[in-house]
């Protein structure tokens, strides 16, 4: 009985062991954004995803495992010729990610190889068709062409291209250091450009303050002249008033018997200073017939303003 027991102690063991091992075959547990392709007697049977899943086991068996993330893939450094026979060593790094794995997995050996291949062939066609200059000003476009073209040669294998980044662009050491002289001329002609601006706008300023200097001045000079001649126009008048004035008054003082007589004292006064002055500037001096003395001078004087007077 001993051993019939322990017989069928080892047969249940047996069977437990046997049922775990059954259900741990049949049993898969797939991780996030990852996929396994499911194989049957060797032949394709269905893709599983993220989660619990269920095969048939000892039939079933995992093919492949395919990761659903964007991934990364640096791409060698290659020779590449521009349109312009310019020879360039250019590397990049590329990201992708696996869309269908069934396709990436079957319809190529290497999926990552194989994109990488293609983004080298591709990048060679590409900057083919630029320019130097170009491949540096344009490389986002030179990215984004890149990118379409292996799309479009990539999706048989299930594989979608995100972005393709060019990391560095070589050129041969001669054209690198006629590319520093370009640019070192072209930094010297824009210093003397910002120069000769420099010039053009203090040659100006010093213009546009010698115009303003000199209207200044005239606007002053004229402002003086009109000052000038006002206060001119005004002493001639004030003169002309006064003499006015005076000449009024003689006037009024000359209708009296005492004006008269000063008035003959003062054409008997101016007659004597006169005929002194004439005898100061000529050697030979004329008198009147009548007498030399001053008295008679007086006593001519005053016959002819007395003459005038009854004439009056």
């Amino acid at each position: 009985m001993e051993v019939i027991f322990e017989y069928l102690l080892n047969v249940e063991v047996f069977v437990l062991i046997f049922v775990i091992v059954v259900l741990k075959s049949s049993i898969i547990f797939v991780p996030q954004n990852r996929a396994f392709l499911i194989e049957r007697f060797g032949k394709y049977q269905s893709t599983r995803e993220a989660g619990l899943n269920f095969i048939l086991p000892f039939i079933d068996s995992i093919g492949a495992d395919r990761s659903l993330k964007e991934q990364a893939v640096d791409v060698p450094s290659q020779s590449a010729i521009t349109r312009d026979n310019i020879s360039l060593l250019v590397d990049g790094v590329l990201y992708f990610r696996v869309l269908e794995p069934y396709k990436a997995t079957y319809g190529v050996d290497d999926y990552v190889f194989a994109v990488t291949q293609l983004a080298q062939t591709t990048m060679r066609s590409e900057l083919g068709k630029m320019e130097l200059d170009k491949t540096f000003e344009e490389r986002d476009q030179l990215n984004a062409h890149i990118v379409a073209s292996i799309n479009e040669a990539a999706a048989p294998w299930g594989i979608q291209v995100l972005r393709y980044e060019i990391k560095d662009i070589v050129p041969p050491n001669t054209v690198m250091e006629a590319m520093e002289a370009q640019m070192k001329a072209e930094r010297v002609k824009r210093a003397q450009i910002l120069e000769s601006e420099g010039d053009r706008q203090s040659a100006i300023n010093v213009a546009e303050g010698q115009k303003r200097s000199v209207v200044l001045k005239a606007e002053a000079e004229k402002e003086e002249q009109v000052l000038r001649a006002q206060g001119e126009a005004q002493a001639i008048l004030a003169v002309a008033t006064a003499r006015a004035e005076a000449l009024t008054k003689v006037g009024q003082a000359a209708n009296t018997s005492d004006g008269q007589k000063a008035v003959q004292l003062d054409l008997a006064t101016q007659a004597i200073e006169a005929k002194a002055a004439i005898a100061k500037e000529s050697s030979v001096v004329l008198l009147p017939d009548q007498g030399t003395d001053a008295a008679s001078i007086v006593a001519q004087a005053t016959s002819i303003i007395g003459a005038l007077n009854k004439g009056g």
